[in-house]
């Protein structure tokens, strides 16, 4: 008895004395402890954090539940793993330092400063919290942003605010993440290496949830590029410049008229134009031209069909979750909102307040593809702010503030929506006031939307409708931004933040003068996503060539010029169709119908599901595939289905067997294909061609289609 005494009287001595890495302040686990678990990686889903553990040793992921983490440290397995008489002795010492066998290798030395906390906290009695420590508001990072050459270092000191306002340096007990690695990396330390790319790179520096951000921008190195003339064009020209003098980039020169007419008409209406509308356009010589162009095209119905066919990805029009007569309703009203150009705040509201007989509002449909309030909520930020929440679900947000708090508080705008089914039509109905807790704290959460403080109660009444108020409201920080960003994308290759629906604070945008200026044509536009369209190919920026030139070939960040895209699956599948002149037979659809009308994303199909078709099975943006493949290069050369149209009595090309002049029928060709006459060498090769096949013309004019059609220029857009 007197022995046991005695040690506890030594191990409470000697807690005294045990101090944190910071002079004067005891150790405990909350604030000393996680950081470090969090630095080498014990918590991640690769380690301890994943969901069944690491070796019978469970943390939560991240360090989110530092309650559960303590009693697992503490006083799981019989409390072995922390000795406080024997502090070296501790499972949880032994084991970091590999001093025993450690799947997860070495994570600190003995002797050193993290070795040092984790000992002095063991000593001390392990607690997990110490009364009267101040609490981290915030952290920053030193420098917040640097221009930096090629193959440059920076090392980054974070910087930590406390409740008692003084602050600290906490860089050693950090996290670091490069949002672009391959532009600038960092390491463990925190400091960041560039490579040997030009663009933007934001580098997150994460300390006990809070994050703070350092931008990095790459120049290319050289003697600076000559002033861009900038005279009469739009914003989106002048702002851009103004980024590629900052990279000191140079933009490619303007794409001739048959390079825009194509890329224009696949963009606008998923549709190669015919040779004849070709011909005609190539022909005038107005100075407006193009901005005609692109007028025409937004008044045509294949406008609707084809943006009705992005919406419904992100939208989820999905006949396996709904059945064929809802799904085709659901699509249905999506498509007569593209053709109305009904604002898009107001499609917006009115899909997130739908309510009554589905038949009378289809657009409730969503609320059965996603079937629970979770689901709704992340579905809806994603799509209409462009922010992922799924994660934090079940943990706080790896790069960014959202925390599980956050994603239930959202998710209970949408706990009230149910479907009822009494005689007759099913019904959305909008009943109750259900109450939703914190999974983990018990806490009770009411509705509340992203970045705002939790009210004491949730919205009266449809607790939907509050939600869509503060999100279509010109003033709200996401909304126009992200439908802004959407549209550029689409057109440009590219999102100013990329990927277009992960937009986060340690993602931030490429050129964000430019986003607002986007966002703000949209809002002073009153939502109209037609006179976006307008602005953005109608600025040279969106007209430059895809050949780039000695300062730009390695860009595709800047928006210096074209990007080369693939052709979406159903675009792909429709010019075969349009230039050899036969229709692709869809089961169950009449003869004719084009693949880009095709509402039903099951529709079975090889050379849709081959070219990235996507499933709808999520509303992400990444569930459509844009890029290449061998088998989509074999499928193309060795198709049979293509080979019968190339063949067909009725095609395009058995009708070009009957003009006589070669030449002619060379162009064409071309015009079909690319919207362009050939130039010199390329009309003699191609007529040398069929001239030395003059017995077997009809097989020499096939050949000549198929390998038009296996190149590059015919399958993207450039």
């Amino acid at each position: 008895m007197k022995l046991i005494t005695r040690c506890s009287w030594l191990v409470i001595s000697l807690a005294c004395l045990a101090t944190s890495s910071f002079a004067g302040e005891a150790v405990d686990f909350a604030h000393d402890v996680t950081p470090l678990l969090s630095r080498f990686g014990c918590n991640a889903s690769a380690c301890h954090g994943k969901a069944e553990g690491q070796n019978g040793f469970k943390l939560s992921v991240f360090g989110t539940d530092p309650g559960a983490d303590y009693e697992a440290i503490v006083r799981q397995s019989r409390g072995r793993r922390v000795m406080a008489a024997a502090p070296e002795e501790s499972l949880l010492l032994r084991k970091a330092a590999a001093e025993v066998p450690h799947a997860g290798g070495p994570r600190m030395k003995r002797g050193s400063r993290e070795y040092g906390i984790l000992r002095d906290w063991i000593l001390g009695g392990a607690p997990q919290t110490v009364s009267g420590k101040s609490e981290v508001t915030r952290v920053r990072v030193e420098p917040a942003e640097r221009i930096m050459g090629f193959h440059q270092t920076q090392p980054l000191r974070v910087l930590a605010t406390l409740s008692d306002g003084s602050e600290r340096d906490v860089t050693w007990l950090s996290m670091f993440h490069s949002n672009n690695a391959a532009l600038a990396e960092v390491d463990e330390t925190g400091t960041v290496q560039t490579g040997s790319t030009v663009g933007q790179a934001a580098v997150m520096a994460r300390y006990l949830g809070h994050i703070a951000i350092f931008q990095a921008a790459v120049p290319r190195p050289g003697p600076p590029v000559p002033p861009a003339v900038v005279e009469g064009l739009n914003v989106i020209d002048h702002l851009v410049a103004e980024n590629l003098r900052k990279m000191n980039l140079q933009a490619s020169d303007l794409a001739d008229d048959a390079t825009f007419l194509r890329r224009v008409s696949l963009d606008v209406i998923g549709r190669l134009p015919s040779p004849e509308e070709a011909r005609r356009f190539l022909a005038r010589n107005e100075p407006d031209k193009r901005a005609r162009l692109v007028d025409a095209l937004l008044d045509l119905p294949e406008y609707a069909e084809f943006w009705a066919l992005k919406w419904s990805d992100l939208l989820r029009v999905d006949r396996l979750a709904l059945g064929h007569r809802d799904a085709h309703a659901y699509y249905e009203w999506i498509r007569d909102a593209v053709a109305a150009n009904d604002p898009l705040d107001a499609f917006a509201r009115e899909l997130l307040l739908a309510e009554g007989p589905l038949a009378e509002q289809p657009a409730g449909f969503f609320y059965k593809v996603a079937k629970k309030p979770g689901e709704m909520a992340a579905s809806v930020s994603q799509v209409f702010l462009g922010i992922r929440i799924t994660c934090a679900e079940c943990h706080q947000h790896p790069y960014d503030r959202w925390t599980q708090r956050d994603y239930h508080g959202m998710r209970a705008f949408f706990e009230q929506v149910s479907y009822k089914k009494p005689v007759g039509a099913e019904a959305l109905v909008i009943q109750g006031n259900p109450k939703v807790q914190h999974p983990r704290t018990k806490e009770a959460i009411n509705a509340y939307p992203l970045g705002t403080e939790m009210p004491e109660t949730s919205p009266e009444g449809d607790r939907r409708a509050a939600l869509a108020q503060w999100l279509t409201a010109p003033e709200n920080p996401w909304f126009a931004r992200n439908m802004a960003n959407r549209l550029w994308a689409h057109f440009l290759g590219r999102g100013i933040v990329e990927p277009v629906d992960d937009v986060r604070a340690t993602n931030p945008p490429s050129n964000p003068a430019l986003l607002d200026a986007l966002t703000k044509h949209l809002v002073n536009y009153q939502f109209d996503a037609k006179a976006l369209i307008r602005l953005i190919t109608t600025s040279r920026t969106y007209q430059l060539s895809s050949k780039p030139n000695e300062t730009n070939e390695n860009d595709a960040q800047n928006f210096s010029r074209a990007l080369f895209r693939r052709l979406p699956a159903e675009a792909l599948l429709d010019a075969v169709c349009d230039v050899t002149g036969v229709p692709e037979k869809f089961a169950g659809v009449p003869m004719g119908t084009r693949a880009v009308e095709l509402w039903d994303s099951q529709q079975q199909h090889y050379f849709l599901k081959l070219f990235g078709r996507p499933a709808r099975a999520t509303s992400c943006d990444c569930e459509r595939s844009v890029g290449a493949s061998i088998s989509q290069a074999l499928h193309l050369m060795n198709s049979p289905n293509l080979q019968n149209k190339l063949a067909h009595e009725g095609g395009r090309l058995a009708q070009l067997t009957a003009i006589s002049d070669d030449a002619r029928v060379v162009e064409e060709l071309w015009l079909a294909c690319f919207s362009r006459l050939p130039d010199a060498g390329e009309k003699e090769r191609a007529v040398s061609h069929l001239a030395s096949r003059s017995k077997q013309r009809r097989a020499a004019i096939e050949d000549l289609a198929w390998s038009l059609m296996n190149s590059l220029e015919f399958t993207f857009n450039h």
